[in-house]
């Protein structure tokens, strides 16, 4: 049992006596959970061996998982990757400080533990005042994933963290609620065209609009099936799962909610009925709908506004578990924008336990009924 140190700092006005205090944490080997703008990360020396082995440890993280290296200027850019192209700089000139993660051949200063004994690196630049200042104050670029057990949804409060690693590092910045509430965007340049590996705050449009081209979407990105290798965090392990089962409701397509109302109702009385303890994880037009079914209804905003539903993701999973319900039945999103980042976190936290409804097919049984019916 180690004696976690919780320091709570203003991020607006951080303070740098409490942020160099952590930081020398970071220089002795120990390990610091931090905000950044997505989530809150789990931060060690990014070339202590022994520092990078105790996150991997303390996570339950499996060792063929790399990790991402956090920096705090450009220049560290170049003593991480082996060549960076212009596309690549071009790219992050415009996104960092941000949640853009890039994929690049490593020098040979990266170690093995961070990577995964991978020939590419993850490296990004966070736009958090208190991130930035803890990767300078620590005088190393620090590899970070998030700051939770492996496997459990990602942690956006400093309670999150508390709950998850009190106890096994040694401190704990609270800076407040993150920003964006999911990981960043992670996208493979190593490839032509680019790769996206995990979809994130920043969408695949935006990023396809600053580098003038395509970037492919493997199917794992869309969190349609793992990948079977770990090329970067989030694509190959079951992710951002809560305690209880989980079901997500598939629509073909969300211009008529009605279809996706009546099979979360339907699956979730089923469970009632089981005499289960059921969740029902929807949205502002949907959850009046539940309220006659007995289960506790909670729900992610308004579907008109995407940035809400992702940031009330992982936080109303973890919800469920402080109710400890024993399943979950969600409700489905539209695959556009940060829609295709919301769906990628349900699929995986649902463990693939996917109920496809096809509208189309629905409509022609509805429309046959109603003929036979007269």
């Amino acid at each position: 049992m180690v004696m976690t140190k919780v320091i709570k700092i203003d991020p607006s006005r951080p303070s740098e006596k409490l942020i160099r205090e952590a930081a020398e944490v970071i220089k002795r080997g120990g390990l610091v959970a931090f905000p950044t703008e997505t989530v809150y990360g789990l931060g060690a020396d990014a070339f202590n061996r022994l520092a990078v082995l105790k996150i991997f440890k303390v996570k339950g993280r499996p060792p063929d998982n790399p990790l991402i290296i956090h920096i705090c200027r450009f220049n560290q850019l170049y003593e991480l990757a082996m060549e960076v192209p212009d596309r690549v700089i071009s790219i992050v000139k415009k996104f960092w400080p941000g949640p853009l993660t890039v994929i690049l051949r490593k020098s040979s200063r990266v170690i093995n533990e961070v990577t995964a004994s991978l020939p590419t690196v993850a490296i990004r630049m966070p736009a958090h005042p208190i991130a930035l200042k803890l990767i300078e104050y620590s005088s190393t670029p620090i590899a970070a994933p998030s700051a939770n057990l492996s496997g459990r949804p990602s942690p956006t409060t400093p309670q999150h963290v508390i709950n998850d690693l009190m106890g096994l590092i040694d401190v704990i910045i609270d800076g407040g609620e993150t920003l964006f509430g999911v990981e960043s965007t992670i996208i493979d340049m190593t490839h032509d065209p680019p790769r996206l590996l995990r979809p994130g705050p920043l969408t695949i449009e935006e990023v396809e609009r600053v580098l003038g081209g395509e970037v492919v979407i493997p199917p794992f990105a869309r969190g349609l099936m793992e990948s079977d290798k770990a090329l970067s965090p989030g694509v190959k392990y079951r992710h951002y799962a809560p305690k209880a089962r989980m079901v997500l409701v598939e629509l073909s397509s969300y211009e008529d909610l009605r279809p996706l109302i009546m099979k979360v109702r339907e699956l979730a009385l089923m469970y009632v009925n089981e005499g289960l303890r059921v969740g029902i994880l929807c949205s502002d037009e949907t959850i009046s709908h539940y309220k006659d079914i007995r289960a506790l209804s909670l729900s992610l905003g308004p579907r008109s506004n995407q940035f809400i539903i992702a940031k009330n993701l992982f936080k109303t999973l973890r919800a469920f578990d402080e109710e400890e319900v024993d399943i979950i039945v969600a409700e489905g999103f539209e695959e556009r924008g940060l829609g295709l980042t919301i769906m990628n976190r349900l699929r995986k936290a649902s463990g693939y336990n996917i109920v496809k409804v096809d509208v189309g097919n629905l409509a022609i049984c509805t429309r046959r009924n109603h003929i036979q019916a007269q």
